[in-house]
């Protein structure tokens, strides 16, 4: 017998999607998630944004793979049919996991902060595709000194600029891509705080966030959840979920003593 189809089959609601997530492997999982993602009824971006934005060119390269093996299709090409404009273009430049690692350079950050610049001025096609391809290529190390050099120059910080001057999900990735490079754990535990309490507690995007970052990161997350907004991820769920559903994920979140 095959557990997730027991599960799949014995289980319901979103008790059942944290029983089968927690079953994937997490290039599988992502895999999984961009699918649901692309395929389902509607496209949802923000799943995309969350995966692509801040997966490194290892765990980009695993999920690829995983993709392929699981549904039989290449990810870009589901990307690029199920996606458009620039952003389409950044999801691929993403997807592509060629991000330059461990190298820094000074003075082309220098050279880099003036273009970004000059694409939050301009916002023609052009610009808006170097803008996409620093932010997508550049190792984070440099990305660091860029973010510095722009507030130099333009006396604002980058995200700032970028939603001054940019809309829709193509800004919502950007800004994700410096949230990510700058802290990542602070970008999820941002996009938690919006799920559980913006949207009424947006199951999908809780469950998926738990489940990805469960083995990576969310005890840091969790720790800038409650440095951030003051009360804890714990006690949020708590006070959110009910059920077979809020033990699943108070398990996987961990709290501390004083979150009970």
């Amino acid at each position: 017998k095959d557990l997730i189809t027991d599960l799949k089959e014995n289980l319901s609601h979103h008790f059942k999607e944290v029983m089968v997530g927690l079953m994937y492997p997490p290039a599988s999982y992502d895999a999984h998630e961009l699918w649901h993602a692309l395929k389902g009824v509607d496209t949802e971006e923000k799943c995309l944004i969350d995966i692509l934005a801040s997966r490194s060119n290892m765990e980009i390269f695993q999920m690829k793979e995983a993709y392929l093996m699981q549904y039989n299709t290449d990810l870009q090409q589901d990307i690029d049919s199920e996606t458009s404009g620039h952003f389409r273009d950044t999801l691929m430049n993403l997807a592509q996991g060629t991000r330059m690692e461990g190298y820094a350079d000074p003075s082309t950050a220098v050279q880099d902060a003036m273009i970004l610049w000059e694409a939050c001025q301009q916002k023609t096609g052009e610009h808006k595709n170097m803008l996409q391809m620093i932010l997508c290529n550049r190792s984070h190390q440099q990305l660091w000194m860029v973010f510095q050099e722009f507030q130099n120059i333009s006396g604002q910080d980058i995200v700032d600029a970028i939603n001054d001057c940019y809309n829709g999900y193509f800004q919502e990735l950007l800004v994700a891509i410096v949230l990510c490079i700058r802290d990542k754990p602070s970008y999820f535990a941002y996009r938690l705080y919006n799920a559980i309490h913006d949207f009424g507690f947006h199951n999908k995007t809780v469950i998926r966030i738990l489940i990805a970052r469960s083995e990576i990161d969310l005890m840091n997350i969790r720790q800038r959840y409650k440095e951030r907004y003051g009360k804890s991820l714990f006690h949020d769920i708590k006070h959110f979920a009910s059920g077979h559903y809020e033990s699943a994920l108070l398990a996987i979140c961990a709290g501390d003593t004083e979150d009970y």
